[in-house]
């Protein structure tokens, strides 16, 4: 089997780490080669805050990955990035042309981006992401592709991500450290997005909601293009705290019982419906009643989807033009929680669904794979897969060069010309490498 055609996904969350090794098959679904999770030791709320066992934690989930398939060492990985420390803003900007008889290329969009990459931050702050919105030529506004148009005057709308450096880098020094190179890194929500988002409903308008351990994070996308990105500081885990604090068990209890027999509507369960859990070293076992048990759950997801429905209104939401035909899409571990598709719809009045990956899957994959919890999971191997496919094309253009040279120099024009986030991954790779 060609090595060069199998990529690595690796999501550092505040709940777990999974390695997931995979390729694609001929008919362009998934095939997952190994797996290999680990309880995250060192992530809090998505940021790495004990570097030790992160790296220990890495490196468990990989060896069982590779255990799972021995044919394949793995090298490098795509990670994605979340955390509380990320955020957005809307920002415009625009450059004049010197001859606006030339059409415009991608040239000039790479010097518009390159402009607002150079946007002062706040101290400690990094820009990850500068994704263009709609462009102005000249003042004719709402232009999708400006590319082979004429005009002097070249505007933008800009959604900027912005993260915390300290934090970006100490996820790179943990894949560093773990023995491990970073192949891409990319923002969680849009992984997730890949793998449980369809073209049709990216055009509509959706919302994409992933509640994972320690974050909840949205991206909104509309007519093709994300719209607006935001991370809640709250997941699955404040939902496992205050089920311990309530109900006065440990965390291990307060986390099944969770998953077992919570659900997000109240409404269902009956007085009488009792659970009983063991009490410690010999004391008596304590009855706790499911209707107490989801009133607590209840309490923490409407505080969490009420700050998740602000966002989406921040975003416009309610705008006919900003409309979000598609409605929310609900994926992440907290996805499968009962009854939190009913209570996102009640509380929004949007339509919603629940997100699962396996439509990338193919038909024999291991069938936790494909529950809401490994979308980030699988949306990261995705994007691993498609950096290799690129890298080959463009090594193919490269060797076609070598029988072509009257055509050398347009060729490795678009050879080297790099999205925006591949240069940013290249000068995160080098600052890493300079660190040593």
């Amino acid at each position: 089997m060609e090595q060069d055609n199998i990529a690595v996904g690796l999501d550092i969350g505040t709940t777990k780490i999974v390695a997931i090794i995979g390729k694609t098959n001929e008919y362009g679904k998934l095939e997952i080669l190994g797996t290999g999770k680990a309880k995250s030791m060192g992530v809090h709320r998505g940021v790495v805050n004990n570097i030790t066992q992160t790296i220990q934690s890495i490196q468990q989930a990989v060896e069982e990955a590779e255990s799972v398939y021995p044919d394949y060492k793995i090298k490098d990985v795509v990670v994605g990035i979340a955390g509380q420390h990320i955020r957005s803003l809307h920002h415009s900007d625009y450059i004049t042309r010197p001859n606006s008889e030339k059409v415009i290329d991608e040239s000039d969009i790479e010097k518009l981006i390159n402009q607002v990459h150079k946007l002062v931050m706040l101290p400690g702050e990094e820009i990850i992401h500068v994704l263009p919105q709609d462009y102005k030529v000249d003042g004719q506004a709402e232009i999708k592709a400006p590319i082979g148009m004429y005009g002097g005057r070249l505007e933008a709308n800009f959604h900027v991500v912005v993260g915390q450096v300290s934090s970006i880098r100490n996820v790179g020094r943990c894949i560093k450290s773990a023995g491990l190179e970073l192949s891409n890194i990319t923002l969680e929500p849009l992984a997730s997005s890949e793998a449980v988002l369809s073209q049709e409903e990216k055009e509509a308008g959706v919302a994409i909601i992933d509640i994972g351990g320690g974050t909840t994070d949205l991206a909104i996308f509309k007519d093709g293009i994300i719209r607006h990105t935001a991370v809640i500081p709250f997941g699955g885990g404040v939902i496992t705290e205050d089920i311990k604090e309530g109900c006065s068990i440990i965390e291990k209890q307060a986390e099944l019982l969770k998953t077992k027999f919570g659900s997000a509507w109240p409404g269902e369960n009956k007085e009488n419906e009792i659970v009983s859990i063991p009490g410690l070293r010999g004391r008596e076992p304590k009855e706790i009643t499911l209707k107490n048990l989801s009133k607590i759950i209840h309490a923490r997801v409407v505080e969490i989807i009420e700050q998740v429905y602000l966002e989406i209104k921040n975003y416009g939401h309610e705008e006919t033009k900003k409309k979000l035909i598609a409605g929310i899409v609900l994926t992440g571990g907290g996805a499968e929680l009962k009854h939190i598709k009913q209570l996102v719809e009640y509380i929004t009045g949007m339509d919603t669904r629940i997100g699962y990956p396996n439509e990338h899957l193919a038909g024999n994959t291991d069938v936790d794979l494909s529950s809401p919890a490994y979308a980030t999971s699988v949306g990261l191997l995705m994007k691993g897969l498609e950096e290799k496919k690129k890298t080959k094309k463009a090594e193919s253009i490269k060797a076609n060069e070598k029988y072509s040279n009257n055509k050398k120099s347009s060729h490795t024009e678009k050879t080297n010309r790099k999205s925006i986030f591949e240069k940013w991954a290249d000068k995160f790779r080098e600052f890493l490498d300079n660190a040593e």
